[in-house]
C-alpha cells in the first residue's frame, strides 16, 4: 500500500513539473515594451497598478538646458488599472494626459493569447490580439480644419488593433514583432482615417534584475506630413528593472504620447535632430485571487 501511494506521488509530481515545464513564461518581464503591448498577460486575478510619464526633448530647440534637458516639461503621463480575467485574457482602463491633437484622454483594451510558445517546440511561438481604443475629453477645437474639431461625439474616438508575434530564443533573448492597424474617425483634411505599422521589439537580458529593451515601428506611409507637422516612426531604447515587487522601466524615446493610437499616427519628433526624451514607467502587480488550497 505505501508503495502505491509513494509511486503514485512520484508520478504526480513528474506530471505536474511536465505540465508547468510545457509552456514558455516571461518572455517578456512586462505587458509592454517601451511604448507598445508585449505578448506578455496578466495572471488570472491578478491587477497591475500604472503609471507612465514622458518628459520633454532632451536637446533640439525645445530641449537643452534651459528645460533641464526637458524635465521641466511633462510631455505625457498615464496612470492605469488593468487585470488578468484569466491567464490569457486581460483588460486596462487609463487615463492619459494626450500629447497629440487629442488631449485628455480616456482609453482601453483587451488582450487575449491566443497561443503560447511550448517548451518541446510543436509551438516555437506566442500569439497575442490586442484590441485599444481611446476618447478624447478635451474641449473641440473652434478650427474646422482640426483633427480635434469634433464635430461629432463619434469623431473623439480612435481604435487600434494588433496582432503580437513573440519567441523566447533563450534565457537572455526575446523578440516580436507587431502589425498593426490605428483607425480615427476624425482626421485634418489631408491625413488618412486609417495607418499600418509594423513594429519589432526585443528583450536583452543583462542580470537577473537588469534588461534592456528596445522597439521600433515603421510606419505605412512613411514619415507623412499634413497641415499640423511630420509624423515619424516611433523609436525606443530603455532599461528594465524587475524588483520582484515592481517593475520599474527608464526608457529614451522620440515619442511623446502613451498608448498605439497616439504614439503610432502622432510621433512629430525626428530623433536626427535630438528630438528625443527620458520616459518612465513603474509596474505594481498584485494578486487578488489566492491559489486554491492556499
Amino acid at each position: 500500500m505505501k508503495r502505491t501511494i509513494i509511486a503514485a506521488i512520484v508520478l504526480g509530481c513528474i506530471a505536474f513539473n511536465s505540465f508547468g515545464q510545457d509552456y514558455i513564461y516571461r518572455t517578456f518581464n512586462d505587458t509592454r515594451v517601451i511604448n507598445g503591448h508585449s505578448v506578455e498577460t496578466l495572471m488570472k486575478g491578478a491587477m497591475d497598478i500604472r503609471i507612465s510619464h514622458r518628459f520633454g526633448d532632451l536637446l533640439g530647440e525645445f530641449g537643452g538646458a534651459s528645460t533641464m534637458f526637458g524635465l521641466d516639461e511633462a510631455a505625457d503621463v498615464r496612470l492605469a488599472i488593468e487585470y488578468g480575467v484569466s491567464n490569457n485574457l486581460s483588460l486596462g482602463f487609463g487615463r492619459s494626459k494626450g500629447s497629440g491633437p487629442y488631449r485628455q484622454l480616456l482609453d482601453g483594451y483587451l488582450k487575449y493569447k491566443l497561443l503560447a510558445q511550448k517548451t518541446d517546440g510543436t509551438m516555437p511561438f506566442t500569439v497575442v490580439v490586442l484590441g485599444t481604443s481611446s476618447y478624447a475629453l478635451s474641449e473641440a477645437s473652434s478650427d474646422p480644419t482640426s483633427p480635434s474639431s469634433y464635430r461629432e461625439a463619434a469623431h473623439r474616438l480612435a481604435y487600434c488593433t494588433s496582432l503580437i508575434i513573440g519567441r523566447k530564443f533563450n534565457e537572455r533573448f526575446s523578440l516580436q514583432l507587431m502589425p498593426s492597424y490605428v483607425h480615427r474617425n476624425f482626421v485634418s483634411f489631408d491625413d488618412q482615417n486609417g495607418i499600418f505599422s509594423a513594429g519589432l521589439a526585443t528583450r536583452i537580458k543583462m542580470t537577473k534584475m537588469i534588461g534592456v529593451i528596445a522597439e521600433y515601428h515603421y510606419l505605412f506611409p512613411y514619415n507623412r506630413s499634413t497641415n499640423f507637422g511630420t509624423y515619424f516612426n516611433p523609436i525606443g531604447i530603455g532599461l528594465e528593472f524587475d524588483t520582484g515587487g515592481h517593475i520599474f522601466q527608464l526608457n529614451y524615446t522620440n515619442s511623446r504620447g502613451l498608448g498605439e493610437t497616439q504614439f503610432i499616427p502622432y510621433t512629430t519628433s525626428d530623433v536626427l535632430e535630438g528630438q528625443f526624451r527620458i520616459g518612465f514607467t513603474i509596474s505594481r502587480v498584485f494578486k487578488l485571487r489566492r491559489p486554491k488550497g492556499a
